[in-house]
């Protein structure tokens, strides 16, 4: 029995609460998708224009290590790649780990991408030998990898685990990259990365409601 004053229950129709669940989980995956598809738009107009107009300078605006002007490029070399051939092998791994990342809604992608940009930039920023200007997206790659992972052991959703899952398998090797043993490749940015990535999914979880009896 509801002892407040005023209470009412209002008939729900069977059902209608998870088409209405279901049509929202949708319209925010496919606003996630679109956000994906306009980071990989804005990349590749970018080198084009570099390639076609600029020769190459856009590259400057990369991050360099330990200067303070170069902290611009902890928001501009996610967006800029050092020829066709690194921003095509960026591209895969990006869109299909940023649709896995983006498929709970534009939101939240929108908060991990900007969490994993950061992280993984100042980190960059702070590790990289000085003057060392690192430019590309693998940083947000790891970081989307990083974060569907761990998103499944934070929210505890059946769906995001069994598709943190399905990455880990998929993408386990990319974990290679974190350790410094490829010259001229951005460790720092991998590893910084998948912390960012790691971090993002732990701040954005999802709270559950704490149940609360009344006397």
């Amino acid at each position: 029995m509801n002892d407040h004053p005023g209470y009412r229950p209002v008939p729900r129709a069977p059902g209608g609460s998870g088409r209405g669940r279901a049509a929202g989980m949708l319209a925010g995956a496919l606003g996630g998708v679109a956000v994906v598809l306009l980071l990989l738009t804005v990349m590749w107009v970018l080198e084009i224009l570099d390639y076609v107009v600029f020769y190459g300078a856009l590259d400057h605006y990369g991050i360099v290590a330990h200067d303070t002007e170069g902290l611009v490029g902890v928001v501009l070399a996610p967006f800029l790649h050092a020829g066709f051939g690194h921003l095509m092998a960026n591209s895969l791994p990006l869109l299909v780990l940023g649709i896995m990342a983006a498929i709970r809604g534009v939101g939240r992608f929108i908060g991990a991408t900007v969490i994993i940009t950061l992280v993984s930039g100042l980190g960059v920023w702070l590790t990289s030998p000085p003057n060392f200007i690192t430019i590309g997206a693998s940083g947000l790659v790891f970081g989307y990898f990083g974060y569907v992972v761990a998103r499944g052991l934070f929210d505890r959703h059946s769906f995001d685990i069994a598709l943190g899952v399905v990455v880990a398998v998929l993408y386990y090797s990319l974990l290679w990259g974190v350790l410094p043993n490829q010259p001229g490749i951005s460790w720092q940015g991998h590893l910084f990365g998948l912390i960012g990535g790691v971090l993002a999914a732990w701040l954005l979880r999802r709270r559950r409601p704490v149940s609360r009896s009344d006397y």
